[in-house]
């Protein structure tokens, strides 16, 4: 397992950076990574939704995985690999592959998409992927993607399985489950913000941190809007919370990643905003306007 391994704060799910000839630019990735971690992120999450992983094929994966455990290695950073499928085998054979990998530290693993086998067959998954799986599992809870609700009973059920160390949680809004999960989660388990534009409110109610593709940009800012929820320091939360949401809101104006790739190449950091189908690239209006939102941030 990764040194020094911890669900906290900000995690970034990276994306995957395309050559213009439409290969995996390794070395594109790898500088993403350590900057990311050198402004104040806690760990990466390779293949992940904003990995693209879905278009990768398996050499492709295993290289993506390979350049994050180098530099997860060498920074003693926490490496989170996105693994699973639909079908409990499938995703036990996809979480047994992650033993080539000795840094990595845990496993996103989402709720079985489109099956919709209910509240008890989703428990009987993870029960099932946790006894097999070589590291412990992050759930990835996301109904508006995989037609599968989930009450706040169902959600404390999956985090005292042993061998579930966490969630992902990205419910497209802060509702009831949100609230009574965050009012009491089991011991240990550390629930993680998973849609953007809700982290400072779920920071303020007691989440952990979050896994978040904005936080590819202004990476410093996010984690210092995680510890000033931490430190209590809530005027300077709000004022910093309200901004990263507006630079999401505009990150995820069309479908991610393909505005935060556009964003990515204006900077400079890397080859080409190159995403690959059914998604198709950014309209250069909405990569503007992210743009805009990251230059109004509030001054550090």
């Amino acid at each position: 397992m990764a040194q020094d391994f911890s669900l906290h704060g900000i995690h970034v799910p990276l994306i995957t950076p395309f050559t213009r000839a439409g290969e995996v630019a390794a070395g594109a990735l790898e500088a993403l990574a350590h900057q990311v971690l050198d402004e104040g992120a806690t760990g990466i999450v390779a293949l992940g939704t904003t990995g693209e992983a879905a278009a990768l094929d398996a050499a492709e994966s295993d290289l993506v995985t390979d350049v994050c455990a180098r530099v997860c290695r060498e920074r003693g950073a926490a490496l989170t690999v996105g693994a699973g499928a639909s079908g409990t085998g499938a995703a036990a054979a996809a979480l047994g592959r992650l033993a080539k990998w000795p840094e990595v530290g845990a496993a996103l693993v989402s709720v079985p998409s489109f099956v919709r086998p209910g509240a008890a067959g989703v428990l009987a998954h993870f029960a099932r992927l946790a006894e097999l799986s070589p590291v412990p599992l992050v759930v990835y809870h996301i109904p508006y993607r995989t037609g599968q609700r989930l009450d706040a009973a169902a959600l404390r059920a999956l985090g005292e399985l042993p061998g579930v160390a966490g969630m992902k949680y990205a419910g497209g809004g802060i509702g009831e489950e949100a609230v009574a999960l965050l009012g009491g989660p089991p011991e240990g388990f550390a629930v993680l913000a998973g849609d953007d534009v809700y982290l400072s409110p779920l920071l303020a109610m007691g989440a952990a941190g979050g896994i978040l593709a904005s936080a590819h940009l202004a990476t410093a800012r996010f984690a210092e809007l995680a510890a000033a929820w931490r430190d209590g320091d809530v005027p300077r939360a709000r004022t910093l919370g309200h901004g990263l949401a507006r630079l999401s809101a505009a990150l995820f104006a069309e479908p991610s990643p393909v505005v935060l790739k556009g964003v990515l190449h204006a900077q400079g950091r890397i080859p080409t905003p190159d995403v690959r189908l059914p998604l198709l690239p950014a309209h250069g209006a909405t990569v503007s306007t992210a743009l805009d939102r990251l230059a109004e941030l509030p001054p550090g």
